[in-house]
């Protein structure tokens, strides 16, 4: 009865608002709306008005599902740039929703009324619609184990007495950042962001060349008994497995590194190999840094 109520007050509003001339207001949902069990997600809207960025409004919007009575939820959204406005909402279960939004400008209300499914999403974060799942960066965190106890393990076998507990008491300290999930998340997008340009450029990864570098670090895991103790323990087949796609994105970045160095040698015939390899090194740096401002990258 409510939304009855509301839905034809609205429309009264529309036949109003067509013998005046106010704005005629569009918007645009620009990032997708996620539903998680008692988190705030993430949302934003663009305001045009005849395909211009309307800026300057005071917007807010009320949830409330279609078929389903869990109350109404307001978020009173900022503004942005170019027209855009975000806030977070928590909502209560994913399903249909009606929003309606309420934008006032110089004492002018418009009310907006948008149809929206809310989904759950399929992971912590996305890069141009690509998700990078949970099971992702548990295999991340798994790696930075990984290492940690082949540093551990190689501290050991270096040092006694004082320097040996200085060295572990310092691998200890870097436990933290492997739990950190925005570390891994940098990691992982550094790594797909170069993967994506690679191939943008052209550029494959072999099964032949997966498999000599897989060869590579399959021969350094097997020097140390922590690793090998710690892959049997995750379960060889889907370690191997999963390293297996890493590594196609790690060659595919590889041949945009030596993309670099070519470059840099050409350009300075003159430069040590040291000096080129940090020049190159630095030019890669700036490229992912544009690499990844150019994706459309949302983390949750």
């Amino acid at each position: 009865m409510i939304k009855a109520m509301r839905l034809t007050a609205l429309l009264l509003l529309a036949l109003l608002a067509g013998c005046s001339a106010g704005p005629e207001y569009s918007i645009e949902i620009t990032k997708p709306i996620y539903q998680q069990p008692e988190k705030e997600m993430p949302m934003e809207i663009q305001v045009k008005e005849k395909d211009e960025a309307v800026t300057g409004l005071d917007v807010s919007a009320e949830f409330s599902m279609t078929n389903m009575d869990h109350g109404m939820t307001k978020v009173e959204l900022t503004e942005g740039e170019d027209g855009t406005y975000s806030g977070n909402v928590e909502l209560p279960m994913p399903g249909k929703y009606e929003i309606l939004f309420i934008l006032e400008k110089d004492g002018e209300k418009i009310e907006k009324v948008i149809s929206y499914e809310v989904e759950k999403p399929e992971g912590v974060a996305s890069i141009n619609g690509e998700w990078i799942t949970h099971e992702d960066v548990d295999f991340y965190k798994f790696i930075n184990y990984l290492q940690l106890a082949i540093n551990r393990e190689t501290d050991q076998k270096r040092y006694t007495g004082d320097q040996l507990k200085e060295a572990l008491a310092y691998w200890e300290s870097q436990e933290k950042l492997v739990e950190d999930q925005n570390q891994l998340l940098t990691q992982i997008i550094r790594l797909r962001s170069m993967a994506m340009l690679a191939e943008e450029k052209g550029h494959t990864a072999t099964d032949a060349e997966i498999e000599t570098e897989i060869n590579k670090v399959r021969a350094q895991y097997d020097q140390f008994e922590s690793a090998k103790a710690m892959i049997t323990e995750y379960g060889a087949e889907k370690f191997w497995k999963t390293e297996k796609q890493q590594y196609q994105l790690i060659v595919l970045s590889q041949k945009v590194q030596k993309d670099m160095i070519e470059k840099v040698k050409k350009e300075n015939p003159e430069l040590s190999q040291q000096e080129i390899n940090f020049q190159a090194q630095k030019q890669y740096e700036e490229l992912l840094v544009s690499q990844v401002n150019s994706l459309k990258i949302e983390i949750l």
